[in-house]
């Protein structure tokens, strides 16, 4: 079983051919191909390839399935004895990705 740990969107995320995962929005529609190439490390039956920082000619392939944003957070703020209280709400824009393989 193959598995990378990929960096995108600021985050870090391990990655298994066949998996599902959300990512931060990239520009790509429903169906696209997308090639992930900033590969931390790659593991697998064969060993383990850690990067510095990267692993050299690794790269993740996936498809977009779906772009979709993430249920709303609600931010308060409140400051006691002031009469100081503000609202907001925030959903983050996600892009939803099926890995198909692991190169490297």
């Amino acid at each position: 079983m193959t598995f990378a740990i990929l960096r995108t969107g600021g985050k870090q995320l391990r990655v298994e051919p066949g998996q599902m995962v959300d990512i931060e929005r990239i520009e790509a529609g429903p169906g696209d191909s997308v090639e992930f190439s900033d590969i931390l490390l790659v593991g697998g039956d064969s060993g383990t390839k850690y990067g510095n920082p990267t692993v050299e000619g690794a790269r993740v392939v996936g498809t977009v399935v779906d772009q979709r944003r993430a249920p709303k957070i609600v931010v308060f703020k409140y400051k006691p004895k002031t009469r100081y209280r503000k609202k907001t709400g925030h959903r983050q824009s996600l892009t939803r990705v099926s890995i198909q393989e692991i190169v490297g």
